[in-house]
């Protein structure tokens, strides 16, 4: 079996990890950024660039040392390379490329995408039945999936404007509440009631296995300011008002997903879900899903947020197939597995 060093860096979270055979995580090292952008309710590039410059070495160095492995004792070096911010990308495609070079070890490069799909699998000793329906969900994505292999995705829907995790966020600045907003909000949503406000649901056209999350998000800010969206502020809403918006806000997110994944599922005769991503963490989501007619996998919550547990999980797979990178790969902004 592989030992694999996984490296991420695609936005906000300096990673890395080692993996062997796939799925056996041996370490998993994430320094976050989170308070570095939360006064900026959002994440700044140029700020996460030099954060990254700074975590990547000593985050490396830990991954290896967690691990009990010295650097030669790795047989690859897995680094996500798209999509995500430019200048984050770099930082940890150089890094991996430099290791790979001198430690004459392969290099392959992985899709940040296709691994939260994969992360179900880290830590796990059963399979996943296949054909499934995944879904990422994150502040960057929200995007359907039909899954024939681990190899073979297709994306089949996606959003036309916000992601969700993307709405959470803004919602929670709309409640004057803080960064990131997806933890905020379901958990302000487990003493509301989704019954006290009444949220548009965009499901699309019947068929439509896209989503779409603005006119929501602008349903909240009327509700909460005014027709004109500065009629008031929040401070006029009290606490149980404000935890009342978070779960009828959260109810409407959850019924789009899971509505979707039912159509995906069904016009695909899927066998099981597949769901990854930061909001694949959300209580809502998962307690949503727990009455699926079919089996459902969401990664274990180290998982969920952004890591290079999955990076190396995945790039182990890529591993087995041949597919590994030459030493001058990109790092690149957009997925092919994203419209």
């Amino acid at each position: 079996m592989a030992t694999i060093l996984g490296i991420e860096s695609t936005c906000d979270e300096t990673a890395a990890a080692v993996v062997v055979g796939g799925r056996e995580v041996r370490s998993n090292i994430v320094a976050t950024q989170a308070a570095i952008h939360a006064k900026y309710r959002g994440v700044v590039p140029e700020i996460a660039s030099r954060a990254h410059l700074e975590n990547i070495c000593p985050v490396i160095q830990e991954a290896l040392s967690a691990a009990h492995l010295a650097m030669g004792d790795i047989d690859a070096v897995a680094v996500a390379y798209r999509p995500g911010l430019i200048g984050s990308l770099l930082i940890g495609v150089t890094a991996a490329k430099a290791l790979a070079w001198s430690l004459g070890k392969p290099l392959i490069g992985v899709d940040h995408v296709h691994a939260h799909l994969y992360s179900v699998m880290l830590g796990k000793a059963n399979e996943v039945p296949l054909p499934a329906v995944g879904l990422v969900c994150s502040g960057g994505h929200t995007a359907l999936y039909r899954l024939k292999s681990w190899l073979d995705v297709t994306l089949v829907g996606s959003t036309l404007d916000d992601a969700v995790g993307e709405a959470y966020d803004k919602v929670s600045a709309i409640l004057g509440l803080g960064y990131p907003g997806g933890p905020i909000l379901d958990d302000l949503a487990r003493a509301g009631s989704a019954d006290a406000v009444t949220f548009p649901r965009a499901l699309l056209a019947r068929d439509s296995l896209d989503f779409s999350f603005s006119g929501l998000k602008t349903s909240v800010l009327y509700h909460v300011r005014g027709k004109a969206g500065r009629e008031r502020s929040a401070d006029a809403l009290d606490d149980q008002q404000k935890r009342d918006v978070a779960a009828a806000f959260q109810t409407a997110c959850v019924d789009v997903l899971v509505e979707k994944i039912r159509r995906a599922a069904q016009r695909f005769s899927a066998r099981s879900v597949v769901i990854g991503g930061g909001v694949s963490a959300n209580r809502g989501l998962r307690q949503a899903m727990s009455n699926f007619p079919l089996p459902v996998f969401f990664p274990a919550p180290p998982y969920c947020t952004d890591n290079a547990a999955m990076i190396a999980g995945l790039g182990d797979l890529l591993l087995q197939n041949g597919k590994t990178s030459p030493l001058d790969l990109d790092a690149v902004t957009y997925s092919q597995f994203v419209a």
